[in-house]
């Protein structure tokens, strides 16, 4: 085995853990939603996680270049150019996932759960849409309802004097009231997700170099006993 597939087969196996997690933490709220909901699978806490950021962003599209990389040490599929170039085109699909999967995770965390809605929790900004994902402003991202003791961003222009008293307010939630419950627990599975996506992309990223280094260097072993 070459260092090429070696390496593909620690992402291989580095993939396949995030996508699990990727897939159980998106499935945690969906699993919540049931439950609250008497099994009607209305959007209890958030409604993101119908985006299905990690079960379809972070796993599904990751299964093909996963399944290709873990082959890698057992059918050596990866010992010759043509192998190596596939790995790299399939985990250009790990990478779309795993950038779709944080840009739904960081809308989820600049907008907070529903209870911290203006619209209370009502599910009209439930629609998914490619539009309002890709609109996402970097610069309007904050974490004011997390921190923040009203749960909602203010709204209006910012006033330098309240600037103090502002973050005076802000504390982290504990779990005393429902609406604090819903704050961390939104928080908690989107920072999580946040993190597979960001940490797939880095794996993808590193096994596309290696392909394309595989396949433009040699990309192919000699077995032992082979003699070329």
């Amino acid at each position: 085995m070459t260092c090429c597939e070696g390496w593909t087969s620690c992402n291989g196996f580095s993939l396949l853990v995030l996508l699990l997690l990727g897939i159980i933490v998106n499935a945690i709220p969906l699993g919540i939603s049931w439950v609250e909901s008497d099994g009607d699978f209305q959007n209890v806490i958030s409604c993101y996680e119908w985006w299905f950021p990690g079960i379809i962003g972070a796993g599904l599209m990751v299964i093909p270049a996963t399944a290709m990389s873990l082959a890698a040490r057992k059918r050596a599929c990866c010992n010759h150019r043509t192998g190596m170039l596939l790995s790299s085109l399939l985990n250009v699909l790990t990478v779309t996932g795993a950038l779709y999967c944080m840009l739904v995770s960081l809308q989820a965390l600049s907008e907070g759960p529903l209870v911290c809605n203006s619209q209370g929790n009502s599910t009209v900004t439930c629609e998914f849409s490619l539009k309002n994902l890709t609109d996402f402003d970097p610069k309007s991202f904050n974490l004011k309802w997390f921190f923040n003791d009203t749960c909602g961003s203010p709204t209006g222009p910012r006033n330098p004097s309240m600037s103090g008293s502002t973050v005076s307010n802000w504390r982290i939630p504990s779990s005393n009231s429902e609406a604090d419950r819903h704050r961390i627990f939104h928080f908690s599975v989107f920072l999580s997700l946040l993190l597979v996506g960001i940490l797939e992309a880095l794996f993808g990223l590193s096994q596309i170099l290696i392909g394309l280094l595989g396949c433009l260097c040699g990309g192919v072993s000699r077995r032992r006993g082979q003699i070329v």
